[in-house]
């Protein structure tokens, strides 16, 4: 299994910690953002294919900032598997 942490940019978030084991997401973490719904996030992708999760989450925008936390999140889990 392998630790990722992840420093978002124009997003609340200020951190994304998750692991993945065999291109499965686990112990997602969101540091700072929308507490709650950064929580649900985390229990939804819970063992679930990363290319799956990035593809639904990449573009999601907040606030017309052209990113989000969950499109960090997605370009987080881009990075790895590049």
């Amino acid at each position: 299994m392998e630790h990722v942490t992840f420093k978002p940019h124009g997003v609340c978030s200020t951190q994304i910690d998750f692991d993945i084991d065999d291109g499965t997401l686990h112990n997602v973490r969101f540091l700072g953002g929308c507490n709650g719904n950064l929580k649900a996030i985390g229990r939804l992708v819970e063992g679930h294919d990363a290319k799956e999760i990035a593809a639904i989450l990449r573009g999601n925008d907040c606030k017309g900032r052209g990113t989000s936390c969950a499109d960090q999140f997605a370009q987080a889990i881009d990075r790895l598997l590049r």
